[in-house]
């Protein structure tokens, strides 16, 4: 008798085993998938009057990582005011090239400190230099940016643009556009932008949404007019949150009124 073969179904293509799962509750309402964070680098101070505070370090490493976790794709770049302000350096009689160059070392040392934070926080994570220094960060190059944001690692872009005259503002706005961000975080002291100083004018009132020539015509010292022309020229928001406020990175993230929106809004900006 002749043996009878059994015919096997084919198996699944891998692509259909790895069909990918439903987006949890929290992705589908996510507004923003892709953020450029910007820290000054006194954030970085806690209570201590120079250096970095590793506990600070630690904070903001838990905010990032929560927002990570919902499969936000982070870029950050971080100043250096907290070791070396070029500027100040500069009106001693430094030249100001040269504290430039110090100063963007300086957020080398800072980037340093947050990836240590949040790789003990469980989250990859990648220092890119703007100023080439391989033994401790990739150099900068766009396209390596951009694909380890969507292999799910923290990119921290460290030493400015590269070049003296920019503040890091600058960079953050430069970078946030190259890599494509949908939106600025611009991480402050305060709960947003307001007409005055609200630590010496208690009444100063604060704004909900701002126009960026609102922002340059009214003189705000939110950001430098060259990030600002920057972010207008390319349609790039900024929020501007109090980074003291656990989860406010997250609820940026989900589309929540948190601080100020400065955009092209048309009707210049609403105080509250």
């Amino acid at each position: 008798m002749s043996e009878v073969s059994t015919v096997r179904p084919a198996a699944a293509p891998e692509a259909a085993k790895s069909a990918k799962a439903p987006a949890s509750e929290p992705e589908r309402r996510l507004r923003y998938r892709r953020i450029l964070l910007k820290l000054s680098g006194e954030a970085l101070l806690g209570d201590r009057p120079y250096g970095v505070d590793p506990a600070f370090c630690a904070f903001v490493a838990r905010q990032v990582a929560e927002v990570h976790a919902l499969g936000v794709q982070v870029g950050i770049v971080v100043g250096g005011g907290n070791i070396f302000r070029g500027l100040a350096a500069a009106a001693k009689g430094m030249d100001r090239a040269t504290g430039d160059y110090i100063g963007m070392l300086a957020t080398v040392m800072n980037a340093l400190a947050l990836q240590d934070a949040l790789e003990r926080a469980d989250v990859q994570t990648r220092v890119m230099s703007a100023i080439g220094m391989n033994e401790v960060a990739e150099p900068y190059i766009r396209r390596r940016a951009v694909r380890h944001l969507e292999k799910g690692r923290v990119v921290l872009l460290a030493a400015g643009t590269g070049n003296p005259y920019f503040t890091t503002d600058t960079a953050a706005a430069l970078r946030a556009v190259e890599i494509g961000a949908e939106v600025i975080l611009k991480a402050t002291k305060v709960d947003g932008v307001y007409d005055a100083d609200p630590l010496t004018h208690p009444n100063a009132k604060r704004y909900e949404r701002l126009g960026y020539a609102d922002l340059l015509r009214d003189r705000l010292r939110v950001l430098d007019a060259t990030a600002v022309s920057l972010c207008m020229e390319n349609d790039l928001p900024i929020v501007v949150f109090d980074l003291n406020k656990p989860d406010n990175i997250t609820r940026v993230a989900l589309g929540e009124s948190v601080g100020t929106l400065i955009s092209s809004a048309p009707d210049g900006g609403a105080r509250r």
